[in-house]
């Protein structure tokens, strides 16, 4: 098998090989950094590697975790590895060289379970847009077509499974983080519930309670196989998810039943019709899960357009960027400007000190209120939601550049971009993205499956039967094949 052919083969795939001894750990990563120095040229998503250091690992490494020897990029935020650079598309950090200190229980968890770290990936300055087009390290491309974005804010991850540098590639989800970028290049996008992944040792939670972290995938089988390795409470964190009954994977292939399943076309919040394609992607997707047996209705779902959440954003959003600025002040030894970041940060980091401490709690309370108005729809109504994961197709590049625009237009397009993601990363649901449409002019169109809290066996059995249903494995993108 040559190495090319290596890339297209899934983790699970790949990991299988090296435990049966068909191919070495470091011809799995060999293969691998030949497809990023090939593609990335063009497609700019590895912003750092660390080659010469992964080499030595695949050699070295003598472990039996169930992903050994199979290469994954992280995403150059949170999930830090001793000793390597981590910027988060902040300019500041690049000139002064910041280097993380030491894992993060996140990435011990996967260092335990096999993988061989690459490099990290671009992402926008403090993952704060979904676009992946920082001023640091420039846009990254999307393989499937390099004039659109890939998302964002996991960006440079998503562009990298997508492209078959790696087989899988760290996300994490603050708004639709993993879903928007997963939906953009074709992938398997889970955020999982919330304290699901531990953030520690350095963070109980981030930016409130709206963090969570997990992986972008191009199989169903490798999202609940590398949840089985990561998930799990660490010491020290300030609440935890509900055990699962039993492994993900062996959910993988197992009978979801007869869902009572709802589907909703219009934004969050705004009530807007969804773009011509996701409606599309999202009736098309309707009709194959009533083919299967599914109760499948449309769904007002009126609790998301309460004005909880919508009213308090703004303000919290503001708060955590000011805290950003002020945390990297601290740990560098010197007093930030605002001016350091981007002009969308930079005037939420100004905007962000004038949120009092009452205004923080009160808006936090605020948006639990409509958070659980929200989940009572799965005690009565639902089993499973399905709404388009984006609003629109994938952007043209430039679109919400950080200059391309002013602060508060860049603002408000992001919000209008996460309107159907966003909402599950305050009520902490298990939400996930399949690539279950293509449009006519052959970019991907992802949906969205949200389910009660802590159900993540309820998604994937019922993204197994899809991608058996209507698989998308072969598909790839053509000018990178």
């Amino acid at each position: 098998m040559t190495g090319d052919e290596l890339t297209w083969l899934d983790a699970t795939a790949q990991a299988e090989l090296v435990r049966t001894r068909q191919v070495s750990p470091l011809e799995l990563l060999d293969a691998a950094i030949a497809r990023i120095e090939k593609l990335d040229v063009e497609l700019n998503a590895v912003v750092s590697t660390r080659f010469d250091q992964a080499r030595r690992e695949a050699v070295t490494s003598r472990g039996d975790g169930p992903f050994r020897g199979v290469p994954m990029l992280l995403k150059d935020f949170l999930c830090h590895t001793a000793g390597d650079p981590v910027h988060g598309g902040m300019r500041v950090l690049r000139d002064r060289d910041w280097r993380a200190p030491a894992d993060s229980y996140l990435a011990a968890r996967l260092r335990a379970a096999g993988f061989l770290f690459c490099g990290r990936t671009n992402t926008p300055e403090l993952a704060t847009s979904i676009t992946t087009e920082p001023l640091l390290h420039g846009a990254t491309r999307n393989p499937w077509n390099p004039a659109r974005s890939p998302g964002g804010s996991s960006g440079g991850s998503a562009a990298a499974v997508a492209s078959r540098m790696v087989p899988v590639a760290h996300g994490n989800d603050m708004a639709g983080s993993i879903r928007i970028p997963a939906a953009a290049c074709g992938l398997v996008g889970l955020k999982p519930s919330r304290a699901r992944t531990s953030l520690g040792p350095e963070f109980g939670e981030y930016w409130g309670q709206v963090t969570h972290e997990h992986v972008l995938t191009r199989s169903v089988r490798d999202t609940a196989a590398i949840l089985d390795v990561t998930a799990g409470a660490a010491p020290g964190d300030p609440y935890s998810a509900a055990p699962p009954d039993r492994p993900y994977r062996t959910e993988v292939g197992a009978d979801p039943g007869s869902l009572r399943i709802g589907f909703r076309i219009t934004s969050p919040g705004t009530c807007e019709t969804a773009h011509a394609d996701s409606v599309a992607a999202v009736e098309r997707t309707a009709r194959l899960l009533e083919s299967l047996g599914h109760h499948v209705t449309p769904t007002a779902a009126a609790a998301l357009d309460a004005p909880g959440m919508f009213d308090t954003m703004p303000a919290l959003l503001a708060a955590v960027v000011t805290w950003e600025l002020d945390a990297w002040s601290e740990r560098l030894g010197e007093r930030l400007p605002s001016s350091v970041l981007e002009p969308m940060n930079a005037m939420l980091a100004e905007a962000g000190r004038s949120v009092t401490a009452a205004q923080w709690v009160a808006g936090s309370l605020s948006s639990q209120r409509w958070a659980r108005g929200v989940a009572a729809l799965w005690e009565d109504e639902l089993d499973v939601l399905l709404t388009p994961t984006s609003p629109a197709p994938p952007a043209e590049l430039g679109y919400l550049a950080p200059d391309a625009k002013s602060p508060e237009e860049l603002a408000a397009g992001i919000a209008v971009g996460a309107a159907f993601t966003a909402p599950f990363n305050i009520t902490g649901q298990p939400a996930i993205s399949l690539p279950l449409h293509w449009n006519a002019q052959g970019l991907p169109i992802g949906v969205q499956f949200v389910a009660a809290q802590d159900r993540e066996d309820v998604l994937i059995r019922l993204a197994a039967q899809l991608e058996e249903a209507a698989p998308w494995s072969e598909r790839r993108p053509m000018p990178l094949s």
